[in-house]
């Protein structure tokens, strides 16, 4: 007995909501890749401090690996050895600084408030010479009404102590950070290409490279930047004779490190030795505050970061704005860094795409 033939089922096509759909997956695809970025710069933002304090601790380890590199130059020492010996010269210049500098402070310190005082009773009697005041000033019971509302500010002193023990713990994170990262700098390269695809390892060990020798080339123009201020504040007003003339120099030299924001610092000390020592002379250390920065922070750094990181100097600037209102001082500091290192990346990858059609062209 024949058994009849079976109609053949009618093969339906899937449904714009059924996953088989090629459409779907590829739009389910983009829609996961989306989220995956919008998480991860959420994730970014809300670890932007350590992240910061990691970068540090690289950038910090640069300046070890490139004080080494100088010291191979000259003397064939172990690797280990030769970051001993650098990390050992930056401990005994950080102990010159403060016992030299820090008794010049303490004493500027102590004589601060009757150069306040005296300084306000001369102008207390200039304004009566001139009719301005007509009752006579009592500048010490001022001083003390001034003092007593500033000793009211306990809870700002407060935080302001929190925020320098903060900044004392995030300086100490960079330096142990950068350590490790110095001394075993392969170690860590080595873990990030295992997280990367076979294909991009090689590629990725060729980046750090190129990003490495870019940061130690970024972070040496920006010693000569602070050199450089910190030479010519000292030579101008030596020339005229300023009190504390060498303490200035180095102090403006150690806050160019802070671009944007250790030039007023060290500009008031600056000023503030200068008039008293009289107007002349703060009026001739305002002039010398101008024509440094002017000179300087517009022409020998931006120019200094385009040779030696090919940066443009409105990109600098720009970037330092950016990362100084978004993360603070501490991206300030390492606005120009981070910069250099996302324009190597960038590069990198341009050159990649590049040369792509032309291997896929040669394997055909």
């Amino acid at each position: 007995m024949e058994i009849p033939d079976q109609p053949a089922p009618s093969v339906q096509a899937a449904g714009p909501a059924d996953i088989r759909d090629n459409l779907v997956r590829v739009e389910a695809k983009r829609a996961l890749v989306w989220v995956t970025v919008a998480a991860l710069a959420a994730l970014a933002v809300y670890l932007a401090q350590p992240l910061l304090v990691i970068f540090g601790g690289i950038v910090f380890a640069a300046m070890v690996d490139g004080g080494q590199r100088l010291i191979a130059r000259a003397v064939p020492l172990p690797r280990a050895l030769r970051i001993a010996l650098v990390l050992c010269a930056a401990v005994l210049f950080l102990v010159w600084l403060v016992l030299y500098a820090g008794n010049q402070i303490a004493a500027q310190a102590a004589a601060f408030p009757p150069l306040v005082e005296a300084e306000a009773q001369r102008l207390s009697d200039l304004a009566r010479s001139h009719g301005l005041l007509a009752n006579t000033v009592d500048v010490p019971a001022l001083t003390g009404h001034i003092a007593e509302q500033l000793a009211g500010g306990v809870g700002q002193f407060t935080r302001a102590l929190g925020g320098l023990l903060g900044g004392m713990t995030t300086a100490f994170l960079i330096m142990i950070l950068g350590i490790y990262f110095a001394a075993e700098p392969d170690m860590y390269q080595r873990g990030v290409a295992w997280l990367l695809p076979v294909r991009n390892r090689e590629e990725w060990h060729g980046t750090a490279k190129a990003m490495g020798r870019t940061l130690r080339r970024l972070l040496f123009g920006r010693l000569i930047g602070m050199a450089s201020e910190g030479f010519a504040t000292w030579l101008l007003l030596s020339l005229w004779g300023v009190p504390m003339a060498t303490l200035l120099g180095l102090l403006t030299g150690l806050l160019a490190f802070l671009p944007n924001i250790g030039a007023p610092l060290s500009g008031s000390l600056m000023i503030l030795v200068g008039f008293s020592a009289g107007v002349h002379t703060g009026l001739y250390c305002v002039a010398v505050y101008a024509l440094v920065q002017i000179v300087d922070g517009n022409i020998v750094v931006p120019m200094v970061a385009k040779k030696t990181a090919d940066l443009a100097p409105a990109l600098v600037l720009g970037a330092q704005l950016i990362c100084g209102v978004l993360f603070g001082l501490l991206g300030l500091m390492l606005a120009d860094p981070m910069v250099a290192m996302l324009k190597i990346a960038l590069e990198r990858q341009a050159l990649r795409n590049h040369a792509g059609p032309d291997r896929a062209g040669g394997q055909d």
